[in-house]
């Protein structure tokens, strides 16, 4: 059975306007385009209450770092109280929207995802051998760089809030 190392687990939150469709697939691209996931969306949901509405979304991505290792993400996506609103910049009204906004990354790493030393027990015991004295520092090396990539996609979601925010 493949192992899966749960590494990364974060959160922020962010209340203003922000114009949600352009920062959905401001989302989307970036995991896609900078870290090469495969993203599909488990769950899409909107509840609406008068002129506001409630989404959740789930996405969860997969990319195949090495035949051994596989980088595993989920991103969830919590808006309260979305509404459409108008806001005049530099003369100029824009529509965008105002509303809460919850944003939860947990990142994995799953080691023997083909269960390549999984059909024995010796091969189990090969594995741990394997993983402790021939690629520990490689483990590591994935390790930071699934942290790294899940923090980063934090950072830029918040910074794409903070700058639409303030425009």
């Amino acid at each position: 059975m493949p192992e899966k190392d749960k590494l990364f687990s974060n959160k922020m939150k962010y209340d203003g306007f922000f114009p949600f469709e352009k920062f959905y697939q401001f989302c989307y691209g970036w995991l896609t385009d900078e870290t090469g996931l495969f993203l599909s969306e488990k769950k899409y949901k909107e509840k609406l209450s008068g002129d506001s509405k409630n989404i959740e979304v789930e996405w969860s991505g997969i990319k195949e770092l090495t035949d051994y290792f596989k980088f595993e993400m989920e991103v969830n996506f919590k808006v309260i109280g979305l509404t459409s609103t108008e806001i005049t910049n530099d003369g100029k009204k824009t529509k965008t929207n105002k509303g809460s906004i919850e944003i939860t990354v947990k990142g994995n790493l799953i080691r023997d995802y083909k269960g390549k030393f999984e059909k024995t027990a010796f091969q189990k015991f090969l594995r741990g051998v394997y993983e402790k004295s021939v690629i520990a520092s490689r483990i590591e090396q994935m390790q930071g760089k699934i942290i790294s990539e899940c923090d980063e996609f934090l950072a830029q979601a918040k910074a794409y809030l903070d700058l639409e925010g303030k425009r």
